[in-house]
């Protein structure tokens, strides 16, 4: 790549973090996550993790952490101190901890806020014990409301609840009464998707009966997008809705194709350098993490970047400026632009920015595939 078309670095950078143990693995989790099974080896994680962070050193600004797993709520307000301290955030920076509703891990969220956390994104996914069952849930409805409600006492206004619709035997009015359950929660921010069947997962070896069809799930994603809005949700990304000033904003930097740095076992990170764009890994499997926190580095074809831009950004309701895919790619906006005038002629993507109309939003993952 020349130097003409070398992507600009964005000013600050993220960081994601992995915690990879879970109490049980989900049948439908895709995610590296692992049960845990005997004691958790708290103290030596976060040496690898502080060892990682060294190694991986970035010269810009951190302005947004993100704690993911797995269950990071299993490791203590006391580790996260730590591990806060040693990265160095922002002083406005956004540090997200995903915790679960289970009675197993710590639920001391006036601590973890002292420790540094200022978002927390629950993982709910339902509040039917029927549904919850059948994803393989280790807590109930209640937890999740007393969970809610430790988060609100701890000062924690941004937080973030996770819900899945298209469940086995759900109905759309089972799908709301979920929706209904996070509102009288008072979350800042909800995450609502579909459940998909991911290779891998035990749902995808053992598929559950009565799956929605597709005109039901249309259904139910129409109304649940309808009662959102009339609940003052702004959907901003095609699963994420928020309050005003409440959008993550460390997931809306992945999906306008900024840089971070993935640092834990299975942890992946993007970052823009000389050479290119790079995508970096580390080992999945915890135990061999734990011994060599390597980072492995793969530069991404320059014919695939423009494509891997698109597929990012237009999960964004209101996309990007057409400037942006130059300065983040490198690439001149020629290798999009037929493709994109023919969705404008459609109808399907607006003509001011890289940024899809109604219709052409509501059909996604077709509009992707014109960019393959």
């Amino acid at each position: 790549m020349n130097d003409s078309r070398r992507p600009t670095p964005p000013v600050s950078i993220g960081l994601y973090v992995h915690f990879p143990w879970c109490v049980k693995k989900c049948p439908y989790c895709d995610f590296n996550s692992h049960p845990l099974k005997g004691s958790l080896d708290e103290a030596g994680y976060l040496d690898a993790l502080i060892n990682d962070l060294a190694a991986s050193a970035s010269t810009r600004p951190i302005d947004t952490v993100y704690c993911g797993g797995g269950t990071p709520s299993l490791f203590s307000p006391a580790s996260f101190s730590r591990l806060l301290d040693h990265i160095g955030a922002t002083d406005d920076a956004e540090v997200t901890m995903e915790a679960n509703p289970g009675t197993l891990e710590y639920s001391d969220f006036t601590a973890y806020h002292d420790a540094g956390i200022n978002r927390i994104s629950l993982g709910a996914q339902s509040f039917d014990p029927r549904m919850l069952d059948v994803l393989g849930r280790i807590h109930s409805g209640e937890e999740t409301e007393r969970a809610a409600r430790l988060i609100h006492s701890a000062g924690l206004s941004n937080f973030n609840i996770d819900l899945m619709y298209g469940l086995p035997h759900q109905t759309v009015e089972g799908a709301i009464e979920d929706l209904e359950g996070a509102f009288r929660l008072n979350p800042a921010h909800i995450s609502w998707y579909q459940l998909t069947l991911e290779p891998k997962t035990e749902f995808a070896r053992r598929i559950p009966t009565g799956l929605p069809d597709d005109a039901r799930v249309a259904d139910i994603e129409g109304a649940g997008l309808d009662r959102l809005a009339r609940e003052g949700y702004v959907r901003y990304e095609v699963s994420a809705f928020a309050r005003d000033g409440f959008a993550s904003r460390h997931n809306i930097n992945y999906w306008s194709f900024g840089d971070y740095v993935g640092i834990g076992a299975g942890a992946h990170g993007k970052l823009t350098t000389p050479e290119g764009i790079v995508r970096t890994s580390r080992a999945s499997q915890p135990r061999i993490y734990l011994r060599d926190q390597a980072e492995s580095r793969t530069r991404i074809d320059p014919d695939e970047i423009g494509v891997e831009f698109m597929m990012n950004a237009l999960r964004l309701v209101a996309g990007v400026d057409w400037q942006h895919f130059y300065e983040r790619t490198g690439l001149p906006l020629e290798v999009v632009r037929d493709r994109c005038d023919e969705l404008i002629d459609w109808g399907l993507m607006r003509s001011d920015r890289l940024a899809l109309t109604s219709d052409g939003f509501r059909h996604l993952d077709a509009v992707v595939a014109r960019f393959l």
